[in-house]
């Protein structure tokens, strides 16, 4: 608090600005007796009220009188007394009001007030006067009768015990000349503030308070979020611009028979915010920003209740300019000044007013009643559901019933109790922000839960007491809640749309009955959740595969639809076919393949009999097509192909049909003869051979098949591959061997080549930091999987400890910068994009199942994905390289302005991958603690990495990220690590074979392929991007492929300190 805070109070209403107004809301807002209160009210208090401070034994007003003033208290006490003398009152009549409270609320009806009100010790009130408080009480009830958050004041309730109103007192005289004597100096004031705060948080703190006596399953908390300084600030500037535009669309209009002041239209507001930025991508984007006006309270709602923004003919009105409507026909317009600041700074505002866009969005939606939800707000619901680690044992089906039900619960307080052990449970809770403690009786906290986890349920399941008191820990605790009702019912549906299939009394397959989708009955009736891997195939070539109404491709895998699109479309096959080896062997496949196709039998129809080899041949086109060389891969396929195309030969003599799938298998015998050539020794001699820069470069192309391009291409497990193993006096042999060969094969190799014996041997990975990794023996592609600077060591086992780092493996010692200042930015971006996309396309699906789960049997290689990992790291470190190593200010902030931009124009190429790896580079403590370069880059481009930070952004499962690549098309490079991290997290919530039925999880499947799929409609169109004017293409290529760059974190922050020491 200061000296202007006050100087402002003691203005009357009528004389204060809006940007005093402002200035006020901001500091009641701090206070923590205050933060039971709504944005909303808070605002209109900075308007009307008077700060008043007093001394201890002051009588405010006796019993019997009449009412002038309604008051809150900041701190300290007042008694209640029921006596018009005070001292006749004995110490079991007097009631105290503690901070927070509120009392005075019958100057509504002009009653005399039922009790005396004296201070205790020194108070600091808030006054409100009547004909100000009358408007305060129409426009927010709720919050002056206590049930902001579902809950009355202790003291306030034991008031309504001995009266029909705590607030029925009035004061004795005018209470502005009665105070006078006790108003002590500003400074004086300025500490009593300062130290009650204190006060105030500390016992808070404290003493945790009941959300609701009992546990109520149909009261939804309705605190409003808390209003940060910057959103404060962004509100005010939009407001400026607003009133500066000359008020075109901000009039008086008739609502209901009564003149309502200074309103606007939603659609007109829209079209105001799109008319003065281009931030805004659509209309939809311009309505979120509004969202958050509206639930900050800084705009109301006119017309009705409705919690979401309306971009139609809904009346709304800015919360500063109802301040003034009792005092002025007229909004004072702001200065010339305060325009130019505005202007200057409208960009700012805009972007911090979207960063909390896509919450408040949210937000809006989950406080709506679910019979208002449209089908795309269960939609975005779902999104968020996806992706809380609790609910990710759920089905998809239970996921979308829980999206149509599940209400919002916010908690602004910590210490609030949401039930107490023992009490009967109505409600199952997700922390959506925040935390809870648990505590037992006679144990204390037990347990602390925290965002994404859940309690509650077990009461629910069993119908018992609550086993625990849950109690929140901290400030701003958001909560998803699914009461009793709800929840039962979505386990009846759930039971009643699944179908078990039996065979000797044992489940073999789980259905589950798949909803309409967009208002259409689903082609298919029912899809599969679990069941054992040959009825699954069964089923999958019963159902999905029918000869007689084939879909076509398209129709299965859709090339048109968004990344993250969760439409309920029938995947069945494509998931089959993308995780069959998480849970089936291929020679399990094959030989339930044959068992259908040859299904010959004289009591069957020949319809049938065809339909079924029909399906067989479809499957096998499908699983070719899907997944491509990595079938050719496993030798037991060839046999079976080569075996059905005889089998196909003959039946289609034999049948007189069959002719269309003779020729797909005719096609894929031609692909695998294909394969074959491209696999014998003599062409293998000729063929391709990586290498692994002994400078710590990635792996290169030593040399390719004869007469292909000069390009970058898929490693194969055939490939051979160029590379170094060091001994601990680093002494080294060269090794070449096949990409897949084991790390025990490698080991025996360079023992071999150096002369030690095999005996008790390990291969292991030293890296730049002294770290030792020991690699199994079974591993195999172990030198594309190396870390940047990472060198493979052999050793006795014993002596591990004596293999130590390289020399080289520290990094350079100096820069580029000069080298990099001769390269356009543009230039480097574009050829940064094009190799990200070479190696993006190496990427195979199964490559990403490798890495995720690492039981699969057998292994394959993973090495295109290793190296393009490894590139993102490669790039993220070249940044922070370069900066430490630039000698110079001049030079450090030229590359800081350089990198910028470079991002830019990645994110322009819609190369994610690289622009999330420059964006961390640029935070890297090592870079972000260079404060004398920073403040030499441009403002400008600043702020442009801010925006850069917020689109980065982890938090909320980087749900930025996410919202903002949903909106576009292919072709993209998505932030790879993201797409690991959810099918990990997908893997270890959800198990593969369910522990009660000993069934395969499909679901699982099902979110693993949903992932996977994400690569392939990244990948739907080529990359055609306009080249840069030639200036250097030879030498920019030839500088990106030979990056070296520092690892080490440690060695970074040295430089970086020895740049710009510490200041003291």
């Amino acid at each position: 608090m200061d000296s202007e805070w006050l100087n402002i109070f003691e203005k009357r209403p009528r004389d204060r600005s809006s940007k005093e107004c402002e200035v006020l809301f901001d500091s009641l807002r701090k206070w923590k007796s205050l933060d039971r209160f709504s944005v909303g009210f808070l605002r209109r208090l900075s308007a009307f009220a008077y700060l008043e401070e007093l001394g201890d034994g002051v009588t405010l007003y006796r019993k019997g009188d009449r009412g002038t003033s309604w008051y809150l208290i900041l701190s300290g006490e007042i008694a209640a007394i029921p006596y018009r003398d005070q001292n006749e009152a004995n110490a079991t009549s007097v009631s105290i009001l503690d901070r927070g409270s509120t009392f005075g609320e019958s100057v509504l009806d002009d009653a005399p007030r039922k009790m005396t009100a004296v201070t205790r010790g020194p108070c600091l009130l808030l006054r409100v006067e009547k004909k100000d408080f009358i408007q305060l009480w129409e426009r927010n009830k709720n919050d002056l009768t206590g049930t902001a958050n579902g809950q009355v004041h202790p003291n306030v309730a034991h008031f309504q015990q001995h009266s029909k109103s705590v607030d029925s007192m009035t004061p004795v005289s005018s209470p502005v000349h009665n105070f006078s004597r006790s108003v002590s100096s500003k400074h004086l004031i300025l500490q009593n503030l300062q130290n009650s705060e204190r006060r105030g948080s500390a016992s808070s703190s404290r003493t945790p308070s009941r959300s609701n006596s009992t546990e109520s399953s149909s009261t939804q908390s309705t605190v409003l979020p808390e209003v940060t300084n910057d959103q404060a600030f962004a509100s005010s500037i939009l407001h400026m611009l607003l009133l500066e535009s000359g008020n075109s669309i901000v009039r008086d209009r008739n609502v209901q028979g009564r003149i309502v002041k200074r309103t606007l239209i939603g659609s007109d507001l829209v079209d105001w915010l799109l008319s003065i930025s281009s931030a805004f991508q659509n209309r939809s984007h311009a309505c979120s920003l509004l969202q958050v006006l509206l639930e900050e309270g800084v705009l109301e709602n006119i017309t009705s209740d409705a919690v979401q923004f309306q971009d139609r003919g809904v009346l709304y009105k800015f919360t500063q300019d109802s301040y003034l409507d009792d005092f002025s026909d007229e909004v004072p317009l702001p200065s010339r000044e305060e325009i130019r600041e505005a202007e200057t700074r409208k960009d700012d505002a805009i972007s911090i007013l979207l960063k909390k866009a896509p919450d408040a969005v949210l937000r809006a939606i989950l406080r709506k009643h679910p019979e208002e939800r449209t089908e795309e707000d269960v939609e975005a619901i779902y999104e968020e559901l996806v992706h809380i680690s609790s609910l990710s044992h759920l089905s998809t089906s239970i996921k979308r019933e829980l999206a149509s039900v599940i209400a919002f619960e916010s908690h602004p307080k910590p210490g609030t109790i949401l039930f107490q052990q023992g009490d009967e449970g109505t409600s199952w809770y997700v922390i959506l922000k925040g935390s809870v403690n648990v505590v037992i009786h006679g144990k204390g906290v037990v347990n602390m839960l925290k965002e994404g986890e859940d309690f509650g349920q077990l009461a629910l399941v069993n119908n018992a007491p609550r086993a625990a008191t849950i109690v929140t820990r901290e400030q701003g605790c958001h909560f998803l809640r699914v009461d009793k009702d709800d929840f039962n019912r979505i386990l009846r549906d759930v039971e009643a749309n699944t179908v078990r299939l039996q065979e000797h009394g044992k489940d073999v397959l789980v259905l589950e009955k798949v909803p309409p989708s967009s208002g259409k009955p689903s082609m298919y009736k029912y899809t599969v959740m679990a069941g054992v891997p040959s009825k699954m195939l069964e089923h999958l070539l019963e159902t999905r595969l029918d000869s007689r109404n084939l879909e076509t491709r398209e129709e299965i895998i859709p090339g048109k639809s968004s990344i993250g699109s969760t439409l309920t479309t029938d995947y069945f096959l494509d998931d089959y076919l993308l995780t069959y080896i998480l849970f089936m062997p291929t020679p399990q496949l094959i030989s339930e393949l044959e068992k259908n196709y040859r299904i010959d039998s004289s009591s069957q129809d020949r319809e049938f009999v065809i339909a079924n080899k029909s399906r067989v041949v479809q499957f096998v086109n499908q699983w070719v097509a899907t997944i491509r060389d990595p079938v050719f891969d496993e030798k037991c396929t060839h046999e079976f192909f080569e075996n059905l195309l005889v089998w196909l030969k003959e039946d289609s003599e034999a049948l007189l049909a069959l002719e269309e799938e003779l020729e797909m298998i005719e096609h894929i015998v031609a692909l695998l003869n294909d394969f074959r050539a491209q696999q014998s020794p003599n062409k293998r001699k000729l063929g391709q051979t990586w290498t692994l820069p002994s400078g710590g470069q990635s792996v290169t192309l030593f040399s390719k098949h004869e007469g292909e391009e000069d390009r970058q291409r898929a490693i194969r497990s055939t490939d051979d591959i160029i590379f170094r193993v060091y001994c601990s006096d680093h002494t080294y042999c060269t090794l070449r061997l096949p990409i897949s060969t084991s790390a025990e094969a490698i080991k025996n190799s360079a023992s071999d080549k150096l002369g030690l014996k095999h005996s008790d041997l390990v291969l292991g990975e030293v890296r730049s930091t002294g770290e030792k990794i020991i690699i199994p023996n079974s591993d195999i592609a172990i030198p594309t999987g190396l870390s940047i600077n990472g060198r493979l060591f052999i050793s006795p086992r014993e002596h591990i400890d004596a293999m130590t780092p390289l020399p080289d493996q520290e990094g350079p010692s100096d820069g580029t910068g000069s080298e990099l200042e001769m390269f356009s930015t543009r230039e480097l971006a574009y050829f940064i994009t094009l190799a990200d996309w070479e190696h993006f396309n190496a990427v195979h699906e199964y490559e990403l199942l490798h890495h995720v789960c690492r039981d699969v049997k057998p292994k394959r290689i993973k090495s295109n994905l290793d190296i393009f990992l490894r590139r993102f790291n490669e790039l993220q470190f070249w940044i922070v390289t370069e900066i430490c190593l630039a000698g110079t200010l001049g030079r450090r902030v030229t590359l800081l302005r350089k990198f910028i931009k470079l991002a830019a124009y990645c994110k322009e190429y819609q190369n994610l991958n690289a622009f999330f790896a420059i964006v961390m580079g640029l935070t890297n403590v090592a870079v972000s603690r260079l404060t004398q370069s920073w403040e030499r880059v441009p403002s400008k481009l600043r702020k442009l990495l801010a925006e850069f930070e917020s689109l980065c952004d982890p938090s909320r499962n980087h749900r930025s990220y996410r919202i903002a690549v949903s909106k576009l098309q292919s072709p993209i490079i998505p932030f790879m690590p993201l797409l690991i991290k959810d099918m990990t997290f997908t893997n270890d919530g959800n198990s593969t074979v369910q522990e009660a039925s000993g069934l395969i999880n499909f679901e699982k499947m099902h979110l693993l392929a949903q992932t996977l799929r994400t690569l392939r409609f990244c990948r739907g169109r080529q990359l055609l991007i306009q080249p840069p004017t030639p200036r250097s293409e030879m030498e920019v290529q030839n500088y990106l492929r030979n990056l070296r760059v520092i690892d080490n974190q440690r060695i970074l922050t040295g430089l970086s300190q020895r740049l710009e020491p510490k200041r003291q």
